[in-house]
C-alpha cells in the first residue's frame, strides 16, 4: 500500500464520477455564475485545509473544458520559488494560446516586459520593506539618491510610465483573451494561494487586482481565508489590520463549498484503501472470534467521523496510518478495532493526549477527564454503549501498560469475598446513570480469550512503527 495517496483519477467525460462527496451540483451552481457573468470577476472558494478544495477545482476545470471554457490552473504553492509572480502567471497563460493568437500573445509578453521593468519592481519593493528594518539596505534597494529635486521629477516620470505600462498590458491582455474565448471568460484558477511565503501571496492578489482586472477573465482563488488573512498581517506587520477588510479589495464573490453529509468520507476512504482485503480475509475469517472485526471498525468510524470536528485531510491521514498498520497484525492476532482506530485517531486529531497515554503521564481519573472531554459530543442514547466499550478497553489497556498486566493486585476488577461480587476500583464517565454497564463489560472483557490482559503497548508499538510490516 502506497504511503502517499496518488490523487483521485478525474475522468474527462465525467470529471465528477470519482467524486464520492456529491460535489457536481456544487460545481453546476458556480457554472451557472460564470455564464450569467462572463464579463469577469474573482471568485474565491474559501474552505479550511484539509476540506478536498483542490480536487473540487480540477474536476470542476475538467466539467468547464468539456463545457467550452478555456481554463488556467495555477498551483501558487508550488510555485512560490519564482520571485515575480507576473512571470509565473503569463507563464500558465501561455497554455491557452492558439496558433492564430500567437502573435497577440507575443504582443502582450512585451507589454508584459515593460510593465515589469516599470511597476512590479516598485510593487516588490513596496512588500520588501515590510520585511527590512535598517535604512542602510533600503538604501541599497532605492539606489543612492542626489536630491530630494530630482527624486520628485524622477517619480513623475516613472509614474507616467507605470500608468501608460498598466494601460497597455490591459489593453494587451484582453485583446489576447477575447481572441482567445470567444464568447466565454478565461477562467484562471489560483489554488494554494494561503500556503505560499506570506509576501508572494499578497504580491500575486497585488498584481491579479491592479494588472489583470479586465474583461472576460474570471479568477477563482481556491483558499483558507483564515489562513490567506494572517499572511495579510504578517506582511503588513500588524496584527490589527483588517484582513477580511482588505481581502475584499480583490474578492467580488465568496463561495464556501458545503460540508459533505455525516458518513460519507470515511466510508469511501474505507473502500479506497482496500480495508476489506485485512478484515475479511480468508485467513481471518476462518477465527469465529475475529469475524465482527468490520462491523466493530465501522460501528466507532461512524461515531468518530460523523459529530467530530475534523478535516477530510485529517480523515485521510488517519486511514492511510491505520491501514498501513494493519500490516503489522498477523493474521490470527487480535485487532480490538475499537481501541485501534481510537488511537489511531487520537494520534493525528488529539496528539497531546496520545503522547500523554505514551509517555504513562495520566492517572487512571485524569485519563477519564481527558476522554470524556474528547467524546462529550458524541454521547447520544444511541451511542453510550459502544462508547462505554471504548472507555473500557482504553483504561484497561493503559492500566496493563501502566503496571504489569499479570499482577493481580493492580488489576480494575476485583471479586469480593464479603459480598460474593465483583467490584470496580472507579466509575464511568460515559454510563453516569451507572446501569451497570460498564461492571458488565469488564466482566465480559475478562471472560474473553486472552484480551482482557492486552497492554496499550500492543498497539502504541505498531502505530509508532516500532514493529516489522508484513
Amino acid at each position: 500500500m502506497a504511503i502517499r495517496q496518488s490523487e483521485l483519477p478525474i475522468d474527462t467525460v465525467s470529471p465528477f464520477a470519482n467524486c464520492k462527496l456529491g460535489r457536481e451540483k456544487y460545481a453546476n451552481i458556480l457554472t451557472s455564475i460564470l455564464q450569467s457573468n462572463p464579463e469577469g470577476f474573482v471568485l474565491s472558494i474559501n474552505n479550511k485545509w484539509g476540506t478536498g478544495k483542490t480536487t473540487f477545482v480540477k474536476m470542476w476545470r475538467q466539467l468547464l473544458k468539456n463545457q467550452g471554457y478555456y481554463t488556467v490552473y495555477f498551483n501558487a504553492w508550488e510555485n512560490d520559488f519564482e520571485d515575480s509572480p507576473l512571470t509565473a502567471l503569463m507563464a500558465e497563460l501561455k497554455t491557452v494560446t492558439k496558433q492564430p493568437t500567437e502573435q497577440r500573445f507575443k504582443t502582450l509578453i512585451k507589454s508584459a516586459a515593460i510593465l515589469s521593468k516599470n511597476v512590479a519592481p516598485a510593487l516588490a519593493k513596496a512588500i520588501a520593506e515590510k520585511y527590512i528594518k535598517t535604512e542602510v539596505l533600503k538604501s541599497s534597494i532605492e539606489g543612492a539618491t542626489t536630491g530630494f529635486l530630482e527624486i520628485f521629477e524622477t517619480q513623475i516620470d516613472e509614474y507616467s510610465k507605470k500608468k501608460k505600462s498598466i494601460k497597455d498590458f490591459q489593453g494587451s491582455l484582453f485583446d489576447f483573451i477575447d481572441s482567445t474565448t470567444d464568447e466565454k471568460p478565461l477562467v484562471f484558477i489560483v489554488d494554494e494561494l494561503d500556503r505560499c511565503r506570506p509576501n508572494y501571496a499578497v504580491s500575486i492578489l497585488e498584481q491579479i487586482k491592479h494588472f489583470f482586472s479586465v474583461e472576460k477573465i474570471v479568477f477563482v482563488l481556491s483558499i483558507d481565508k483564515v489562513q490567506l488573512g494572517n499572511a495579510v498581517r504578517g506582511v503588513y506587520g500588524s496584527d490589527n489590520i483588517d484582513a477580511d477588510e482588505y481581502l475584499r479589495r480583490f474578492i467580488d464573490l465568496e463561495y464556501s463549498i458545503p460540508e459533505p453529509d455525516n458518513g460519507v468520507f470515511f466510508k469511501y476512504l474505507y473502500e479506497k484503501l482496500r480495508f476489506d482485503e485485512f478484515f475479511q480475509s480468508a485467513e481471518r475469517i476462518r477465527f469465529l472470534e475475529l469475524r465482527g472485526e468490520k462491523e466493530r471498525f465501522l460501528s466507532i468510524c461512524e461515531l468518530l467521523f460523523t459529530k467530530s470536528i475534523i478535516s477530510l485531510r485529517q480523515q485521510e491521514r488517519i486511514f492511510t496510518i491505520s491501514r498501513l498498520v494493519l500490516r503489522s497484525f498477523p493474521n490470527n492476532h487480535y485487532v480490538i478495532p475499537e481501541i485501534f482506530i481510537f488511537l489511531s485517531y487520537l494520534k493525528i486529531a488529539h496528539f497531546s493526549f496520545y503522547e500523554s497515554l505514551k509517555q504513562k503521564k495520566l492517572t487512571m481519573e485524569k485519563l477519564q477527564v481527558e476522554f470524556k472531554s474528547i467524546v462529550d459530543n458524541l454521547i447520544t442514547e444511541s451511542s453510550i454503549k459502544d462508547l462505554v466499550w471504548l472507555e473500557v478497553y482504553l483504561i484497561n489497556f493503559y492500566n496493563n501498560y501502566y503496571f504489569e498486566p499479570n499482577n493481580r493486585k493492580n488489576r480494575l476488577l476485583q471479586y469480593d469475598q464479603l459480598s460474593g461480587k465483583n467490584l470496580l476500583k472507579l466509575n464511568s464517565v460515559i454510563d453516569i446513570h451507572e446501569t451497570g454497564l460498564f461492571l458488565s463489560i469488564f466482566e465480559n472483557l475478562s471472560k474473553g480469550r486472552g484480551t482482557e490482559d492486552i497492554s496499550l503497548s500492543y498497539f502504541i508499538n505498531k502505530l509508532e512503527l516500532l514493529e516489522n510490516l508484513a
